[in-house]
C-alpha cells in the first residue's frame, strides 16, 4: 500500500498544476480535451482473453515479424533436424561406425569437394549417354527407357509402388504419366503469352543440357526442336494435373500377361522384369498416354528418341554434376520455375541429394543417433494413451450409432503404432561409393533406392516402409495401413521434450497424435473398415451429424480475424478439417492425461495448454500471411492453440476465467462430448 501511495503523489501533482493552469488560460482545457480524445492503449493480453499472446510471448520477443516469409517453432524444428543431419553426416565422414555410415560418409564427402567435382565433369553420365548412343533401331528405344528407370531416371513415363485399393494389404506397380522436362503437361498445350515466355527459355535450357551432354552445335537446334516435340506429344495424352488426385479414377489393374500383347512396341513386359517385378497386376489408368508412347517407340525416328533421352539424363543429373550444369539447371528451374534468387548453400544441396537417392539410409543412421530408447518408450505410451481415449470418446459418441461404434473400436484395435523408423527395415547391402566421383555415388545410391522400392511390389510388401522419412519431422495416421506413424525427427521439443513434464508432454505430442489418431474414424477413416476393404462404413446419419458439427465450427472460427491481417476473418471453410482435427486432438489428449492424473492442481493443469502452445508459435510478414489465407489448410497459429483451448471447460476452470472472457466460448463444440 505504501509503494502504490508513493507513485499515487506524483501523479495528483500533476493534475492539480493541470488544473491551476486551466484556469489561466482558456485554451488549456481545450488542449486536455484534445489529449483525453486518444484512443486508449489495449489492456495487456491475458490467459483468459488470449492465451496464446501470453503463452508464447517469450518465443515472440525472441523472433520478430520478420521483413519476408515467416518463422514458427515447427519450422525451427525443420531446420534443426537439417542440422542434425549434417552434424551425423560429418561424423560418418571423419569416422564411421559401420558399414552404413561408411556409405555415406563416403556420399557427403564426395558432394562438399567442389573441386573433385568439377574435375568428374560428365564423367557419371558418360556410361549411360554411351548406351543411348547405341540407340539403332526401334526395339533398342525400350531396353534404354528400361535402363535409365533402373538407375533412379524415369523418362517417357513413371512407373512406382503404390497400394491395391482392391487389397490393401498390399503394393502393385502403377504406369503413370511422367515424362516431362516442365512440372505441368498444360505449358507444351497452352498458347498464353506468359506460357511462351517460360516454353522460350526452356527450349534454352534443353540447348545447354544437350550441349553438354556432347551434342555438336550444327545440330543443336533441331536436336532442341526434337526433344519439346516428342514431350508435346506425350503432354497431348496426359491428363491435366488436378485430376491426378483422384486416386480411385487413377486406379485400373490389368493382369501383367496381357500388357505385353497390348503394348508390344513399348515393350512393358520386358520393362517390368528389368525392374525385379514379378506381381501379376500392375495399374494403367491413362491408356491413351500409353497407347500413344507405344505407338511413338515404333514411329519417331531413333535419333528423336536419343536427342529426347540424352536431354534427360543431363537434366536429371545437372544438379549432381560440374559446375557448368549446375549452373544451366538453376537458371531455369531456379529462377524461372522455383522463383529462387541464390542457389541454396553447397552443404544444402549435397543434402539434398543423399535425402533424394538414399534418405532411407540416412533416416536408419539418424534415429540410431538422435532416438533414445526412453525416448522411444515414452512416445509408444502417450500414443497408446491417446488412442485409448478416442476409444473411450467413441464409447460414448453421441452422433455415431451402434453399428459405426463397433466398426471404429474394431480399427482402433487393430491399429498400429510405429515409432522413429519403419517397423520393416530395408537390405543396406550397395555397391561401395568411395568419394571420387559425387555423380558416380548418385547413381548408385539412387540405383539402391529403385531397388528398394520395387520390392514393395507385390503380396504382403505394403507395410514395407513409410512414405516419409525418419528424419523428416512428421506425425501422421496411414489410413491404408491403418497405422500411426512418428518419424525420429519429431521426439524432441516442442513436439515432445523429455525435460518437460507429463502435461506438457501430453499437451504437445499427445494432441498431435490425436489429431493423427482421429482420422482413424472420422470423415476420412470412414472410408476403409477394420478389414482393410475400401468401403464406407458410416450411415447417412452419421454424415449429416459430423456435416452439423463442421458448419458449428466454420461459424465459430468465421468469426476470428487473422492476427497478421488488419481486418480480415480466417477462411474458416477453407481451413475446415484442419480446424475439426485440432478440436478433437486436444480433446483427447486432455482424456489421457486426466486419465491418469485426476487429481492434478490447477497448476500442474496449466502446463497440458502451455504444451499446445508452444507448438503453433509464429511470425509471418503480411506477404506470407496473405498467400497463406489464400491457400493455406490451417488457421493462423494463434487460432490453433485459442480455439480449441476456448471449447475445453477445462481450460477456463484451471485460469478461473470467467463467463463472457474471450477464451471461454458461449457456445462450446465438442467433437467427443
Amino acid at each position: 500500500m505504501h509503494a502504490m501511495t508513493q507513485r499515487l503523489a506524483p501523479l495528483a501533482l500533476a493534475l492539480s498544476v493541470v488544473l491551476v493552469a486551466g484556469l489561466a488560460s482558456p485554451d488549456a482545457m481545450a488542449q486536455k480535451k484534445k489529449k483525453s480524445s486518444k484512443p486508449k492503449a489495449p489492456p495487456a493480453p491475458t490467459a483468459c482473453t488470449d492465451f496464446y499472446s501470453v503463452a508464447t510471448a517469450d518465443w515472440a520477443k525472441a523472433h520478430p515479424q520478420p521483413a519476408t516469409g515467416s518463422v514458427s517453432a515447427m519450422g525451427e524444428l525443420a531446420e534443426r533436424s537439417l542440422q542434425q543431419q549434417r552434424d551425423l553426416l560429418d561424423a560418418a565422414m571423419q569416422g564411421p561406425q559401420g558399414n552404413v555410415q561408411k556409405l555415406l560418409g563416403d556420399f557427403w564427402a564426395s558432394g562438399l569437394d567442389e573441386a573433385a567435382v568439377e574435375r568428374d565433369g560428365a564423367n557419371p553420365v558418360a556410361p549411360l549417354l554411351a548406351r543411348i548412343d547405341g540407340i539403332r533401331k526401334a526395339k533398342d528405344i525400350p531396353p534404354a527407357i528400361a535402363a535409365l528407370h533402373q538407375v533412379g531416371i524415369p523418362v517417357a513415363f513413371n512407373f512406382g509402388a503404390d497400394i491395391d485399393l482392391r487389397d490393401l494389404s498390399r503394393h502393385i506397380g502403377y504406369f503413370g504419366q511422367g515424362g516431362l522436362g516442365l512440372p505441368d503437361p498444360a505449358f507444351y498445350t497452352r498458347g498464353d503469352a506468359d506460357t511462351k515466355a517460360v516454353m522460350s527459355r526452356y527450349e534454352d535450357y534443353v540447348k545447354k543440357i544437350l550441349t553438354l551432354s556432347g551434342t555438336p552445335a550444327t545440330r543443336l537446334d533441331a536436336d532442341a526442336k526434337a526433344v519439346i516435340d516428342l514431350e508435346t506429344r506425350i503432354a497431348q495424352a496426359s491428363k491435366p494435373i488436378v485430376s491426378l488426385r483422384e486416386f480411385q479414377s487413377n486406379y485400373a489393374p490389368v493382369a501383367v500377361k496381357d500388357i505385353g500383347k497390348t503394348y508390344k512396341r513399348l515393350q512393358l513386359a520386358e520393362f517390368l522384369k528389368a525392374q525385379g517385378v514379378t506381381d501379376d497386376t500392375v495399374s494403367i489408368a491413362n491408356t491413351q498416354l500409353f497407347t500413344q508412347l507405344d505407338a511413338m517407340a515404333g514411329s519417331l525416328p531413333p535419333a528423336q528418341w536419343q536427342a529426347y533421352l540424352r536431354f534427360h539424363v543431363g537434366n536429371a543429373m545437372a544438379p549432381y554434376l560440374a559446375k557448368a550444369w549446375r549452373d544451366a539447371e538453376f537458371e531455369f528451374r531456379g529462377r524461372v520455375l522455383r522463383s529462387q534468387a541464390t542457389p541454396p548453400e553447397r552443404w544444402r544441396q549435397v543434402l539434398d541429394a543423399i535425402t533424394t537417392a538414399a534418405g532411407p539410409m540416412l533416416g536408419h543412421e539418424y534415429a540410431a543417433r538422435y532416438v533414445p530408447a526412453g525416448t522411444k518408450s515414452r512416445a509408444e505410451q502417450i500414443a497408446t494413451d491417446v488412442r485409448s481415449a478416442l476409444g473411450r470418446a467413441v464409447d460414448r459418441s453421441p452422433w455415431m450409432g451402434a453399428s459405426a461404434k463397433a466398426e471404429a473400436k474394431a480399427k482402433l484395435d487393430k491399429l498400429k503404432i510405429e515409432i522413429g523408423t519403419p517397423r520393416r527395415d530395408l537390405d543396406y547391402s550397395v555397391q561401395p561409393m568411395g568419394r571420387g566421383s559425387f555423380g558416380g555415388n548418385m547413381l548408385i545410391a539412387s540405383t539402391w533406392r529403385h531397388r528398394e522400392e520395387m520390392k514393395r511390389i507385390g503380396r504382403g510388401n505394403a507395410d514395407r516402409r513409410w512414405d516419409v522419412l525418419p528424419q523428416q519431422p512428421t506425425l501422421a495416421y496411414d489410413i491404408a495401413q491403418n497405422r500411426l506413424i512418428v518419424t525420429a525427427a519429431m521426439l524432441q521439443g516442442p513436439v515432445l521434450d523429455m525435460s518437460a513434464d507429463s502435461a506438457s508432454q501430453y499437451g504437445s505430442f499427445g494432441a498431435l497424435v490425436g489429431i493423427e489418431l482421429g482420422h482413424a474414424v472420422d470423415n476420412k477413416g470412414r472410408l476403409v473398415d477394420s478389414k482393410d476393404t475400401v468401403r464406407d462404413w458410416w450411415t447417412p446419419a452419421e454424415n449429416d451429424a459430423w456435416n452439423a458439427l463442421g458448419q458449428k465450427v466454420t461459424t465459430q472460427y468465421g468469426q476470428f480475424e487473422d492476427p497478421a491481417l488488419t481486418g480480415i476473418k480466417i477462411n474458416a471453410s477453407q481451413t475446415l478439417n484442419a480446424n475439426v482435427a485440432d478440436l478433437s486432438g486436444v480433446e483427447l489428449a486432455w482424456d489421457a492425461w486426466r486419465n491418469a492424473n485426476a487429481s492434478a492442481d490447477a497448476t500442474a493443469q496449466k502446463a497440458f495448454f502451455q504444451g499446445w502452445a508452444n507448438l503453433w508459435a509464429q511470425q509471418s510478414s503480411a506477404q506470407d500471411a496473405t498467400a497463406r489465407a489464400a491457400t493455406g489448410v490451417h488457421a493462423p497459429g494463434k487460432w490453433r492453440v485459442n480455439g480449441p483451448l476456448m471449447n475445453l471447460p477445462a481450460f477456463g476452470e484451471a485460469y478461473a476465467c470467467k463467463a463472457g472472457s474471450a477464451m471461454v466460448s458461449k457456445d462450446p463444440i465438442r467433437i467427443w462430448p
